[in-house]
């Protein structure tokens, strides 16, 4: 008799998606790096003998960016970059997961279910023109 496995779900009834970091060429999932969306987090897992697990909170999430090479490409691959105010991974980069548009779509109406869950709402920061960041005038301008 055969397991009849059931996808896991999350509690708001969505399916967990799981995704592997894969080896450029013939796209092999042959790395020891695992990526899990919840409905809540992206989990990281990495390593064999030495396993380091993180998760980064959706509602903390900025900005989502695909990036496909010609390479990855023909395997079938891309590379998914996170901009996010997670004090772990502010800058996270996703390599060579297949299926990174149904990923992306997944992670942005999760992040956007998230915020709206928590009430969160992100602002645009932006500095003057000139390149100065600083939100305090010294009143030295004379």
């Amino acid at each position: 008799m055969g397991k009849n496995k059931q996808p896991e779900v999350n509690e708001d009834g969505s399916p967990v998606i799981k995704e592997r970091k894969r080896w450029l060429f013939f796209g092999l999932p042959l790395t020891f790096t695992k990526y899990v969306l919840t409905s809540k987090s992206l989990q990281l897992n990495r390593g064999f003998f030495t396993t380091t697990e993180d998760d980064l909170l959706l509602f903390r999430v900025m900005d989502v960016s695909v990036r496909r090479s010609l390479f990855q490409k023909m395997a079938g691959l891309g590379t998914l970059t996170i901009q996010s105010s997670d004090k772990t991974n502010p800058r996270l980069v996703i390599k060579n997961i297949k299926h990174i548009h149904q990923f992306k779509q997944a992670l942005d109406e999760r992040v956007e279910k998230e915020r709206l869950r928590m009430r969160f709402r992100t602002g645009e920061y932006m500095g003057d023109l000139d390149g100065d960041d600083s939100v305090l005038d010294d009143g030295d301008n004379n």
